[in-house]
């Protein structure tokens, strides 16, 4: 750590999250930072109705990771779950393909009530992790609705349906966010990126959790822009996804598996990046600086060994921030 970094107690930290991998890294940020140091930017590209209600997965994943009510197996859902009123929705032809435990229902009729009372999702979401104890703060990355669609070679299908339903099977040609372009920029996120002594790109998927978030009308260039560090972390180890459909996307789309293709995706938005050592040899072909750690986040502790490493090494890597009155055009 440099003799002008900030102490670890006085750091604010700005998470891009979306899935297990962007919660797992969230919760990690959580345990090693001051309570209220961390604001996690969610996709909500994955949000969609389900009987009758707003559900929003990405969101949730994160709240319950960092509440501690995750289910530990999968990552998702509330642990101890019962699922009465699914099998209640089966006897009565309802689908199905959404497995929505009795807990989780609890959320997302609240979530839908306060949504259909003109409570904006930020919100929301904030009364949410509020009742459930969360510390840091969760913001959706706009309170407008934006939906990722997914242009496969059996047509277009809603996230959801590609990736719960039909399990992926598809192959991906392409992929759009419906709505992203009549979204507004949070100020709650203008402030939290213009504030941050670090931002983090978590190990998320890169074209459905990170794009989508990306998606939001100025948000790209206020990263950009932000003084501090942005650290990436590869959700690629030795040639797979840690999770979720990174990998079959990748090839589908003519890239190569590898942490190098998700740093050449992201470009200049990072000033550094985290490998897995099961891909050090990879390390003198990232063109940023690069931390070679181990990734995998197995536990608790796993999660808050990864994270005080991002932590550090982002501390210690120059931002390549550039003002608007260091360019030629700025008057």
């Amino acid at each position: 750590m440099t003799a002008a970094s900030p102490s670890l107690s006085q750091i604010r930290v700005v998470a891009l999250a979306g899935g297990v991998g962007g919660a797992k890294l969230a919760m990690g940020l959580q345990q090693i930072l001051e309570p209220g140091a961390l604001t996690v930017v969610v996709n909500t590209g994955d949000d969609f109705e389900h009987w009758g209600l707003h559900i929003c997965p990405d969101l949730d994943t994160v709240l319950y990771n960092l509440a501690g009510l995750n289910n530990p197996e999968y990552g998702w859902g509330r642990a101890e779950e019962d699922f009465n009123v699914l099998a209640e929705m089966e006897r009565y032809g309802g689908e199905d393909w959404f497995r929505v435990g009795d807990k989780d229902l609890a959320l997302h009729l609240r979530r839908s009530q306060w949504l259909r009372d003109g409570v904006p999702l930020s919100e929301v979401t904030d009364r949410l992790r509020r009742m459930l104890g969360v510390p840091s703060t969760i913001l959706p990355m706009a309170n407008e609705p934006i939906r990722t669609l997914v242009h496969t070679d059996e047509g277009d299908l809603p996230f959801q349906h590609y990736f719960v339903r039909r399990r992926c099977e598809p192959t991906l040609i392409d992929l759009s966010f419906i709505g992203a372009d009549r979204a507004k920029l949070n100020p709650d996120i203008k402030r939290a990126v213009d504030r941050a002594d670090l931002i983090v790109f978590c190990p998320s998927n890169p074209y459905v959790s990170i794009d989508p978030i990306l998606a939001v009308p100025g948000l790209r260039e206020r990263l950009r822009q932000a003084k501090a560090p942005k650290i990436g972390v590869s959700p690629i180890v030795s040639g797979q996804a840690i999770k979720g459909p990174a990998a079959k996307m990748m090839q589908e789309l003519g890239e190569m598996i590898s942490p190098l293709t998700v740093v050449d995706h992201l470009g200049d938005l990072l000033d550094g990046f985290v490998i897995d050592e099961q891909d050090a040899d990879l390390a003198d072909a990232v063109v940023l600086p690069a931390l070679v750690t181990d990734t995998i986040m197995r536990d608790v502790a796993s999660k808050a060994r990864l994270a005080r490493a991002v932590v550090d090494f982002g501390l210690t890597t120059q931002s390549n921030h550039i003002s608007s009155a260091d360019t030629p055009s700025a008057r």
